[in-house]
């Protein structure tokens, strides 16, 4: 199956000199959710941006479902729907109409069922007709959404749809996001909760200073990065590591009663019962044990400053 958005040699540069986007080559299959991280000013939104016809790239090009986001704007634009991270929509109408028009102006037909649909899952059925001004920013937030889905498209970029909002929404979005890509529709998004992140996408791209430095699937990402930490809490305080502990890579910590022993995926099955046996042949026992998982959030940090210290050398 051809990728739904197919981006070869993106580049991105504006009049001040600055270069937004390095070369981006990036393809997003039907019906997957795809996680883009990456700092502030990484090139994230212009890359969001251009996709959606807000932004006009320096070179490369782009498919939206087979379809030229230049030579043939109009069916890729109504392949495509948006959420951007800013609050803009006419404080003047009412939900219902600021919707209906939204579905308007891509040439759908009204359907007040489809409208009615959307707002209904989002929680604002009960506001369909309170002017936008008189809403919450949480509430502004949904109308948003409910534009971005308005017209029925198949992709649906999501750019920081959580950012300052309460947890009920966030709660509410990811709902939605799961429904949506259940009814095939491949979703996009950036987003700073980076355990938002690990939870929900199926893969992962990492972007820095306009370069994409990394792509996986974020179960191979966690497995590949995804180191684990085992602390034992010492019955009696260690003042040194025996000798026949030197095959793992374990350090005393907090006065010597506690043992850390940092492990991938692969060591998890052997590296630790075998530790732990001989452990136990030594006589040293422990009162209490826990192991901790890196999170995505912790890749995606060694990640940046890897690859900057990469950079500086």
């Amino acid at each position: 199956m051809p990728p739904v958005i197919a981006i070869q040699g993106l580049t991105k540069t504006y009049k001040t000199g600055r270069q937004a986007l390095k070369q981006l080559d990036l393809e997003i299959r039907k019906g997957e959710i795809f996680a883009l991280l990456g700092p502030n000013g990484a090139g994230k939104t212009t890359m969001i941006s251009i996709v959606c016809g807000i932004v006009t790239p320096t070179s490369g090009t782009i498919l939206a479902d087979g379809h030229d986001i230049q030579s043939d704007y109009r069916a890729a634009r109504a392949k495509i729907g948006l959420v951007p991270q800013e609050l803009t929509t006419d404080a003047f109408e009412t939900v219902w109409a600021t919707v209906t028009f939204s579905r308007g102006l891509f040439g759908k037909p009204p359907n007040p069922a489809h409208i009615e649909r959307i707002l209904r899952d989002l929680s604002l059925w009960d506001k369909k007709d309170a002017k936008i001004m008189t809403l919450s920013g949480g509430m502004k937030r949904r109308v948003m959404i409910a534009k971005a889905l308005s017209h029925e498209p198949d992709i649906l970029f999501l750019d920081e749809p959580t950012a300052g909002v309460d947890v009920e929404l966030r709660r509410d979005m990811w709902a939605l996001v799961r429904r949506l890509r259940d009814r095939g529709v491949t979703i996009i998004l950036t987003t700073h909760y980076i355990e938002e992140a690990e939870e929900m996408a199926d893969r992962v791209g990492v972007i820095l200073e306009g370069e994409l430095i990394l792509v996986e699937t974020t179960a191979d990402l966690m497995r590949k990065l995804g180191r684990k930490t085992l602390t034992l809490n010492l019955q009696e305080p260690l003042a040194a590591l025996p000798a026949e502990l030197a095959e793992w890579p374990l350090e005393l910590k907090n006065g010597g009663c506690e043992l850390e022993y940092v492990f991938d995926s692969h060591a998890e099955k052997t590296g630790v019962p075998s530790l732990l046996r001989r452990l136990s042949d030594l006589g040293v026992g422990f009162k209490d044990l826990n192991t901790r998982q890196r999170s995505l959030e912790d890749i995606f940090v060694s990640l940046v400053h890897r690859d900057r210290e990469e950079e500086a050398a």
